[in-house]
């Protein structure tokens, strides 16, 4: 399958892990491309405004990655939603990770070197990518915290994590949300991303009649083939893109 021509008349979606940028070891350790954030609000404003992150990361750390760019986005899988005016809303509201999950987490973490947990907000992930034999241990864990039929959280699983967040939430939702709001209202849709969290997101634009993207699939599993279109994009767009971002660069 090979990607679209860029249409004025999209709304733009976009994972960031995986997507946007390459998977690092640790979260704290991703790369961010020079030109990305540039590249990013050309697609803003080519789009009139029509372009979210749709993240696992908090909003604020979202921000942080990509500064200056600044626009609709939804974080920790749709928990957190900003849209065009600023405004930020939760959903559900006020729900968060129980103290003695995350303090059972630290613990284990403790005793597999390797093994990293990453706190969130609303939520908190685990990741064993730097200990892959620590797998099983981790998702017993996890399971043993959070019970399939948990009312109010759900497990979803990541590349070599696993993380805990409110079970009314999630990607799909969150470009519902923003699809019946101005400047998305209108438009074809468009998600582009990587993992099972995404597949929510995909969801929700093909039952809108827009189109989602697997990098997987469509980009051979490169957030830098991704970036390549995105440049493109903006180029036939009109004016002049930024240069093409590069995984080279310092870490935030």
């Amino acid at each position: 399958m090979r990607p679209p021509e860029f249409d004025r008349t999209w709304a733009l979606f976009l994972d960031l892990d995986g997507t946007l940028l390459e998977i690092a070891a640790t979260p704290d350790l991703v790369v961010v491309p020079p030109g990305l954030p540039g590249l990013l609000q050309q697609l803003h404003d080519r789009l009139d405004g029509a372009l979210a992150i749709v993240s696992g990361r908090p909003l604020a750390v979202t921000d942080r990655l990509l500064t200056p760019f600044r626009a609709s986005a939804a974080g920790e899988h749709g928990v957190s939603l900003r849209y065009d005016d600023g405004t930020v809303e939760e959903l559900p509201a006020g729900i968060a990770v129980p103290e003695t999950w995350r303090a059972a987490l630290r613990a284990a973490a403790e005793r597999w070197p390797g093994v990293r947990v990453e706190a969130k907000p609303h939520g908190v992930a685990i990741h064993y990518r730097l200990a892959p034999d620590r797998g099983n241990e981790v998702w017993r864990l996890v399971r043993a915290l959070v019970p399939s039929d948990h009312p109010w959280f759900r497990l979803i699983p990541a590349r070599e994590a696993v993380e805990i967040g409110p079970r009314t939430a999630s990607k799909g939702q969150a470009v519902d949300r923003l699809m019946a709001h101005a400047p998305f209202a209108g438009r074809r849709p468009m998600f582009i991303g990587d993992d099972f969290t995404d597949e929510s997101g995909i969801g929700a634009v093909t039952r809108l009649g827009g189109l989602g993207l697997r990098v997987g699939e469509v980009f051979a599993g490169d957030p830098a083939i991704v970036r390549a279109w995105l440049v493109r994009g903006a180029e036939r767009l009109g004016g002049h893109p930024a240069p093409l971002p590069t995984p080279t660069g310092v870490s935030p």
